[in-house]
């Protein structure tokens, strides 16, 4: 029988809202057993979050909003109050038991409670606990609490997102999704898996201090190399790329798609499809370096070409030829498609208030231990004396 890659591992999740309720949630789905510390009466600010809100098994809407289905699957919930003593006690006495802490309180929040790593650590050497803050323990900044939309900003992201300066609608623009705090949630999980295997060889554990600003800007990527080699900032493209040519968005007949060109090759075939395949000796577009020199007179021609027919006749020509394309998706249509199907993408668990609930699968595919779908989000403290219980043997 399969069993998951973590199973044994228990995590105690002190975190809130998104970066760290998903490195707990990629960790729940690889079989750790992982509690979530919420407050009494409120729990965490997503729950509230809405609208939408998650439909009850007679349709009536609930209190719980769907943003907080999307990161705490695979989780027990439990009500403590940090601010008592009591409360304090229980979370030390669970984090004695714990493999993993993950908390995203402001630097320096949780010690006069008492729950900071190195009370922690006092109790349970082994302990692997990361702390995720929007500037990290360190630095200038390190006091500032850090919101995803602000670090888009001051990372560098929004700098690079948006239309061009004298375009339509130019301007910097946010990723339409929260993408620092998934991003730093991932980097998260690694940072732990890499700590839980340190432990493995030395039987020690360790602190992770991990800033949104950080993942911000270590993931800049091409662009942050493009700027540390010419010395020259990014702009603004839209949705073209600064170092492919054709790489974005096209007008058709219908809509629009996108064409991602990614060799010479690709652009011979897209130029014989297109039913101009001089374009594809034309010194001016034969080499990839040529067509971005000469992107402003090249991106017309091929705006000029694709309108001429729908995103689907194009679709027809174009897969074939083995010229990388595809539509522009809403969500409706990403969730009706063929390949997001087969791949299982979209899922319901049952849940005991709203009969089931629409859930996003994790896409790791591990064929010896692979994830496994055991808890819907829970309710409010809906394991309390369960997991005190399980972890403490209270109440036997």
């Amino acid at each position: 029988m399969n069993t998951t890659a973590l199973q044994g591992i228990k995590v105690l999740d002190l975190s809130r809202v998104l970066a760290g309720p998903w490195a707990s949630q990629m960790l729940g789905d690889l079989g750790a057993d992982v509690v979530k510390v919420e407050r009494p009466g409120a729990g965490d600010d997503t729950r509230a979050w809405g609208p939408p809100w998650v439909p009850l098994a007679d349709g009536s809407p609930s209190k719980q909003a769907a943003y907080f289905q999307c990161a705490n699957r695979n989780k027990r919930s439990v009500a403590i109050d940090l601010a008592s003593p009591e409360g304090q006690a229980q979370v030390r006495a669970l984090a004695a038991e714990a493999d993993v802490v993950l908390e995203n309180f402001k630097v320096g929040g949780l010690k006069g409670y008492g729950l900071d790593y190195d009370s922690l650590k006092a109790v349970n050497p082994r302990l692997i606990y990361c702390s995720i803050t929007g500037f990290g323990q360190t630095g200038p900044y390190a006091p500032r609490a850090g919101y995803d939309f602000l670090i888009q900003g001051m990372g560098g992201l929004m700098s690079l997102t948006g239309r061009a300066d004298g375009e339509d609608g130019a301007g910097p623009q946010k990723v339409g999704v929260a993408l620092v705090d998934i991003m730093t949630g991932l980097y998260a999980t690694i940072g732990v898996l890499a700590a839980l295997q340190h432990r493995h060889t030395s039987g020690e554990g360790q602190h992770i201090d991990l800033a949104l600003l950080d993942v911000q800007v270590a993931t800049l990527a091409n662009q942050a190399a493009n700027f540390l080699t010419s010395g020259k900032a990014p702009q603004r493209m839209g949705n073209a790329h600064p170092n492919i040519v054709p790489y974005q968005d096209f007008p058709t007949a219908d809509g629009d798609m996108i064409l991602a060109v990614g060799n010479d090759g690709q652009f011979a075939k897209l130029c014989a499809v297109a039913g101009h395949a001089e374009w594809a000796t034309d010194e001016r577009f034969a080499t990839n370096p040529a067509r971005v020199a000469n992107r402003v007179v090249l991106i017309p021609l091929l705006r000029q070409a694709t309108v001429m027919k729908t995103t689907t006749e194009w679709m027809a020509l174009l897969e074939p030829a083995g010229v990388p394309c595809g539509p522009i998706n809403r969500l409706g249509e990403v969730f009706a498609d063929p390949q997001v199907i087969a791949r299982g993408m979209k899922l319901a668990m049952p849940h005991p208030a709203f009969g089931s609930v629409p859930l996003v699968a994790n896409p790791i595919r591990l064929s010896a231990s692979p994830v496994q779908y055991r808890q819907a989000p829970a309710q409010l403290g809906e394991h309390t004396a369960e997991v005190l219980r399980d972890w403490l043997g209270q109440g036997r």
